[in-house]
This record gives structure tokens, C-alpha cells and sequence, in this order.
């Protein structure tokens, strides 16, 4: 009777997530479903703090992210990029389509996932509204993008972070392994997406407006998210958990920025979707609750299962297995989840990356696949688009399984 009511509160708070009943932010519902577990006494106090402390470094990260796609919002950073987009894209939708899609690439690789739905989103939007062409092929990108690059780097997801943990492999040897399959990814993400939307992309680019000059302070601002990137990736080279590093570099290039001006700094706090902090807090405490449960253990059985099968039909079990689990629950809470199981598991490096891979790409699927993909939809609702999660599902369906499918064939190929 336990296990069905945690259950039950766990998929009532996701489902609250995914549909945002009454137009309630998604951070209600899943806090909502953190207090449910407190009030019936399914979740001490105590442990709850300590689930709501295990997310300090991805509230770290996720602070720092949002305060530098707010920073360049406010300094034009985002109105130059759109200007120089359209202007390379040359009058061609379908070429403004692609220089989308590789940008985002380079993004997601460098900057990780969530740089890419937080800091580009908002981008794109301000190309597609300048080019005056329908935004929603070139949004889309942003968030597919954001979870079919994702496993490029160590940094490209913190999710592999989590994965792998002080177990993470040296740069090279996780290229080695997972370079190919990220191709597969990222090839098959744009052929499909780009065979799905390819009715907008007939016609031209309508741009008659003159190119944008950044100012001083955008030029600031932009450096800025660069010098950030060079600290992720240092960070990530050194073994040094990434939010404190993010953090304390974006509010570095907002004082630079601003010079310290109080009322500038208000203005940007102000500009950040703070709510995002507690939906992943309630998360955390959502893992927490079903691990009570018996959910670590059900995981480690079901790794090991898989781990008996033969190598590609194992590999292609626990991938899509991760993958449907990560679009029930968030792929957060099932990545804290297969992380603490893949080691009791005592499974094998390929059942491991194909965990990863379906933690990272699989929930492409749905919107409340994976925490990138929700911070997509803030992002979205900010600039006044709406995308139903029945429009999404559509087009995961699509995209989702060949790019998974690609990606295990290759990181078993890579293994042999």
C-alpha cells in the first residue's frame, strides 16, 4: 500500500508537470508532490533536506545559466546573433534551418544541455522573428538538439555526471567510445527533424532590415559565455563539479558587465525564471521517495536481466527501457536512479554507456523527458510560443527511436 502511493503521488506530480493543469507552473506540481510525500509521512523531514542538498551543484549550474542568457538578452546579445544568422543563412530558409542546427550542436557539446534551452532558445527566437519565417522549425531544433548532442562530452549533459560518477573515464577514452554514437545522434536527429518540418522551410528568408551592431556591453556580456564555456571545460578536464565553476563565473560577467550597478543587477534577477530551482529540488525529493520504495533495487534487477542477454539485443533493452523510464519520471530523477544502480548492478561497460545513451537521448520523446526540454518550454512561454505535449510527442515519436537505435548500434559496434 506504500510503494502504490508513493507511486501514485510520484506519477500525479509528473503528470501535473507535463500538462500543467489550471496553467500552473511546473515547479507547483512537483513541489505539490514533495509536500504530499512530507503530509502522509512517506518521506521523513530529515531525508527530504538531504535529497533537496544532493541537487546543489545542478541549482549552482542552472543559477548561473539563467543569469547569462538574461545578462545577454538585456545587452543585445541575442538581437546580434539573430543578425547574423539570417544574414548568413542568405535568403534561404533551409539553410537558416541548418546554421540553427549546427550552432546548437556546438552549444550542447560546450556548453551542455541546458545552455543550450536556456541560452539559445531565446536566440533562435529573435533569428526566426527577424527573418520573419514560422519559428516553431527552427525552436524545435533547440531542444531536440539539446539532448541528441548531449553525450558528445562529459559537459555536454550533467546527467553524465550523475551516469558514470567518480567512475567518469579520461576525455580520449570517452571519446573513443562514444564519438560514434553521437554522430549517429545528432545525423539521424536532423534528417528526420528536418523531413518533418520540411513544408515551413519552402521559401525564402524575408529580411530587409540592417545588421545590428553590438554594443560595448554586449560585447562584455558575449565574452562572458565564452569565458564561462572555457571554465566548464576546464572544470570537466580537472574532475571539478561544474555548478560552483558556472556559477560564480556568469556573476562575475554580470558585475563586469553592469560595472555593479544595483538597478542593472535587479533588472536581470529579475528576468530569471527562478522557479526552475524548486522543480528540480521537488525531483530530487521525488527520487528519494521511490528509492524508498525498493525502486534502486527493481533498477539493479533490471540491469542485471539485461546484462544476460546477448550483447546488442541487452544493449538495446536497457537503452529503450531508460529511455521510456526517463520520459515517465524526467530524466533526472532516472538518471540519479540508474547512476546508484549501475554499480550495485555489477553490469558491464556496455550495459553502462547504453544507460547513459538512453538517459541522455531517449527522452527526446516527450516533454518531460528530460529537465532541458521543460527549461526549453519556460523558455518558450516567455517569448510568447506554446507547444502542447501532444505536438511534441508527435514529433518525438519520429526523431527519438531511430536516433537511439543509431546511436546503440554504434556504441556496440565500438565495443567489439
Amino acid at each position: 500500500m506504500r510503494a502504490v502511493l508513493v507511486w501514485s503521488i510520484a506519477g500525479g506530480a509528473i503528470a501535473g508537470v507535463l500538462f500543467r493543469p489550471r496553467g500552473w507552473p511546473e515547479a507547483v506540481w512537483a513541489c505539490l508532490g514533495a509536500m504530499l510525500f512530507l503530509v502522509f509521512g512517506l518521506i521523513p523531514f530529515g531525508s527530504a533536506l538531504v535529497a533537496v542538498g544532493k541537487g546543489i551543484d545542478v541549482y549552482l549550474f542552472l543559477t548561473g545559466m539563467m543569469l547569462l542568457a538574461e545578462l545577454a538578452r538585456r545587452e543585445g546579445v541575442f538581437d546580434w546573433l539573430a543578425s547574423l544568422a539570417v544574414s548568413a543563412a542568405k535568403s534561404s530558409r533551409t539553410r537558416l534551418f541548418a546554421l540553427v542546427y549546427l550552432v546548437g550542436t556546438v552549444v550542447t557539446i560546450f556548453l551542455s544541455n541546458d545552455a543550450t534551452a536556456v541560452v539559445l532558445t531565446p536566440a533562435v527566437y529573435a533569428a526566426v522573428k527577424k527573418a520573419r519565417v514560422e519559428p516553431l522549425p527552427y525552436l524545435f531544433i533547440c531542444a531536440f538538439i539539446a539532448n541528441a548532442a548531449s553525450f558528445v562530452l562529459p559537459i555536454s549533459n550533467p546527467a553524465n555526471l550523475v551516469v558514470y560518477g567518480k567512475n567518469l573515464p579520461p576525455l580520449w577514452a570517452w571519446l573513443r567510445v562514444f564519438l560514434l554514437p553521437s554522430a549517429g545522434s545528432i545525423i539521424a536527429t536532423y534528417l528526420v527533424l528536418r523531413w518533418s518540418v520540411r513544408k515551413e522551410l519552402t521559401g525564402q528568408v524575408e529580411d530587409s532590415s540592417d545588421g545590428v551592431t553590438l554594443s560595448k556591453e554586449g560585447r562584455r556580456a558575449f565574452w562572458g559565455i565564452l569565458f564561462t564555456g572555457a571554465i566548464l571545460i576546464a572544470a570537466s578536464a580537472f574532475g571539478i563539479d561544474l555548478g560552483l565553476p558556472t556559477c560564480i563565473a556568469a556573476l562575475l560577467s554580470v558585475l563586469v558587465v553592469t560595472r555593479g550597478s544595483r538597478s542593472a543587477m535587479t533588472e536581470i534577477g529579475k528576468g530569471v525564471s527562478w522557479s526552475v530551482l524548486p522543480l528540480v529540488a521537488g525531483l530530487f525529493v521525488l527520487v528519494e521517495a521511490v528509492n524508498r520504495v525498493g525502486a534502486l533495487s527493481d533498477m539493479s534487477h533490471f540491469l542485471q536481466t539485461c546484462s544476460q542477454m546477448p550483447g546488442l539485443q541487452g544493449s538495446l533493452a536497457v537503452s529503450f527501457g531508460i529511455a521510456a523510464l526517463s520520459n515517465l519520471v524526467n530524466n533526472l530523477p532516472s538518471g540519479l536512479l540508474a547512476g546508484g544502480a549501475v554499480p550495485a548492478a555489477h553490469v558491464p561497460a556496455l550495459i553502462r554507456d547504453s544507460v547513459l545513451i538512453g538517459v541522455d537521448l531517449g527522452p527526446n520523446l516527450s516533454v518531460t523527458g528530460s529537465l532541458a526540454t521543460v527549461l526549453w518550454l519556460i523558455a518558450l512561454r516567455r517569448e510568447g510560443e506554446h507547444v502542447t505535449g501532444w505536438h511534441f510527442l508527435k514529433m518525438g515519436a519520429l526523431i527519438m527511436p531511430p536516433a537511439l537505435l543509431l546511436a546503440i548500434g554504434a556504441v556496440w559496434l565500438v565495443s567489439h
